[in-house]
């Protein structure tokens, strides 16, 4: 089949808008804004759409509308839940507004981010959502030269400028610290993922280190232990903590992963939980509710999160406006992990 042959038999907007018995500007809204229309007729367009085999030029309409309709965004890892759960709900509403999500994973690498943030632009991405404030300015210089709105999630900081829609990390992790004093805990240790351009975990190292200086603790007393993300990696955090710091009675990690693997040490070690070791963890992902004992943590609303992170890119996409940061609540969930301090 020569060429002229294969573009006459594509599909065209034209013949959805024929078989479907709609204009051509109806068949164009139900597939970029579905939400604009009826539920019958949106259903006889897509009936036509699937019939026909018709797929959208989106080459053509980027240029004609100076847009693509897709949204870029750049995680740390695929393999944390925490992640996975905020968008889930990012790309859900995306999609109710005809856009498109492109993802990408850094692997905690900033060189690799940094990569991935002008793939994604070369690509025609219309915005970014990116994880934590921490990269270099020159990445922030670039997306704004190529007009790039951008906008931060899993992270709020009151004193930076940049537009997010998080929490505060570190105010969460000291409100936690504070209920773990509470218990008498002087000897506390934190397992953490490794802090370096890591805004999100370093804010909650520095959170417990804030409640020990209100409680008139010695903030250099925690011990702190940087690791991978990762059960196992939890499990052999815990054993360094317990072989270097044997008096330490709660360890306080910046994850659930990493705790849950601090509990199974503690198991294998013949250690109970919260009896002679307490154990907590951050984010609230569905292991730690599995977890044996139940996991004390800080819940974190990542869905939501991801719903209004993707609400505000397209407000900003649509009004050119960015608007101000928003920051979510957390709240403490208090479980079988934690415990009171044991007597020495």
């Amino acid at each position: 089949m020569s060429q002229n042959e294969v573009e006459k038999s594509v599909p065209t907007l034209a013949d959805v808008a024929s078989l479907a018995n709609v204009s051509t500007a109806t068949v164009s809204r139900c597939l970029n804004s579905p939400d604009r229309v009826g539920k019958d007729t949106r259903e006889r367009v897509m009936k036509a759409v699937n019939e026909l085999g018709y797929a959208p030029n989106f080459g053509a309409q980027a240029l004609a509308a100076r847009q693509t309709n897709t949204i870029g965004a750049v995680i740390p890892t695929m393999e944390n839940a925490v992640f996975a759960r905020g968008l889930q709900a990012f790309q859900e509403e995306l999609g109710r507004h005809g856009k498109t999500l492109l993802l990408a994973s850094s692997a905690y690498d900033a060189e690799l981010e940094e990569q991935q943030i002008r793939a994604l632009v070369a690509r025609g991405a219309d915005a970014l959502l990116l994880i934590g404030y921490d990269r270099e300015p020159e990445i922030y210089r670039f997306l704004e030269k190529r007009g790039v709105p951008t906008l931060i999630a899993w992270s709020f900081n009151p004193a930076e400028t940049r537009t997010a829609v998080g929490f505060d990390n570190r105010a969460a992790m000291r409100a936690l610290a504070r209920d773990v004093i509470a218990q008498g805990h002087r000897n506390i240790a934190c397992i953490t993922a490794p802090t370096r351009s890591n805004d999100r975990a370093r804010g909650r190292v520095e959170g417990i280190r804030d409640a020990k200086v209100e409680a008139g603790q010695d903030p250099a007393e925690v011990m702190i232990v940087e690791t991978p993300y990762g059960i196992g990696t939890g499990e052999e955090a815990f054993r360094q903590v317990m072989a270097q710091a044997p008096d330490t009675t709660a360890i306080m990690c910046v994850n659930d992963v990493l705790a849950v693997g601090a509990l199974r040490a503690a198991r294998a070690l013949g250690l109970r939980v919260p009896e002679d070791i307490s154990v907590t963890g951050f984010d609230d992902i569905e292991i730690a509710a599995l977890a044996d004992p139940e996991l004390t943590t800080v819940h974190v609303p990542h869905r939501e999160m991801g719903r209004r992170a993707a609400q505000r890119l397209i407000e900003v996409l649509q009004d050119n406006v960015m608007g101000q940061s928003k920051e979510l609540p957390t709240e403490i969930r208090m479980r079988q992990s934690l415990g009171p301090a044991r007597k020495a």
